[in-house]
């Protein structure tokens, strides 16, 4: 007689090569979720379970046909470590890795840098950028325009460390560093506080864009990315499918006009990539 054991056993090794088989894509069908790594405190994107971001998860999970599950956490000190956390590792601490990662720099030497991933699917071009109090400034040619007037900008950002070193440091006792963000940066300048602010585009339209008292445009220096740099998403390098179809569903969000309306809601305008 044949033990119910041994039936158990032979039902599993004949399902076995289909498991193995089964692609990334199959497996987020199966589970019925899709997990999403998003960047904790990153307004506009996702703070507290929502922005741009957080609604982009909903909607790629939408398409898919499944539910989502979304995981934020911390950015770690480089790009490289939240994608191994995230994308194809794990983190250390015990969660992790994610289906996709949004929010990723969509940027050849980091593609380089990490070849067990997959970066792809731009849907927002970032920008340095600074904000004025148009009747106290009522135009920005040159940082140099800037020498006595009080800027807001995060201390730890890539606006800070242009303007630390503007014009060979003039402007540093200027600066007004305190801010964890862009979004508190501009957010002092629409308080009066101050008559500039600067931070990433996304971080000061989020707070200020459509108030005609200001006005918002590139920082105006020449370290900063000439032309911002895109934003897209990341997946394990195996993951074809899966990034086949995430890939269809931005391509679909763009063209039917729900990206840009994401980005409206968090007042951000939208621009194809």
């Amino acid at each position: 007689m044949i033990s119910r054991r041994a039936v158990l056993g032979a039902g599993a090794l004949a399902a076995l090569p289909g498991l193995l088989s089964a692609t990334p894509l199959d497996k987020v069908k199966s589970r019925g979720t899709l997990v999403v790594g998003l960047y904790k405190d990153m307004a506009p994107f996702h703070a507290d379970g929502a922005g741009i971001d957080a609604e982009l998860a909903q909607a790629l999970a939408d398409a898919l046909g499944v539910k989502l599950s979304a995981l934020p956490f911390p950015a770690d000190d480089n790009m490289n470590d939240d994608l191994r956390n995230m994308v194809w590792k794990g983190h250390y601490l015990g969660y992790g890795p994610a289906d996709v990662l949004l929010h990723v720099p969509v940027d050849r030497p980091l593609m380089s840098a990490n070849p067990q991933v997959s970066i792809f699917a731009p849907y927002w071009r970032e920008r340095v950028a600074v904000a004025r109090s148009v009747e106290q400034v009522p135009a920005i040619e040159s940082l140099g325009q800037l020498a006595g007037k009080a800027i807001a900008v995060p201390g730890q950002s890539l606006a800070g460390w242009l303007l630390i070193g503007a014009e060979g440091g003039v402007l540093r006792e200027q600066l007004r560093t305190q801010w964890k963000d862009g979004v508190e940066a501009a957010q002092a300048l629409k308080r009066g506080e101050v008559p500039v602010a600067a931070g990433l585009m996304s971080e000061l339209q989020s707070v200020l864009r459509g108030d005609a008292r200001f006005a918002i445009e590139a920082l105006p220096s020449p370290r900063a990315p000439r032309e911002g740099w895109a934003v897209g998403m990341a997946v394990k390098k195996d993951a074809t499918e899966l990034a086949q179809a995430l890939q269809s569903a931005v391509d679909q969000l763009a063209s039917n006009g729900r990206l840009a309306s994401m980005f409206a809601r968090a007042n951000v305008a939208w621009r194809p990539v």
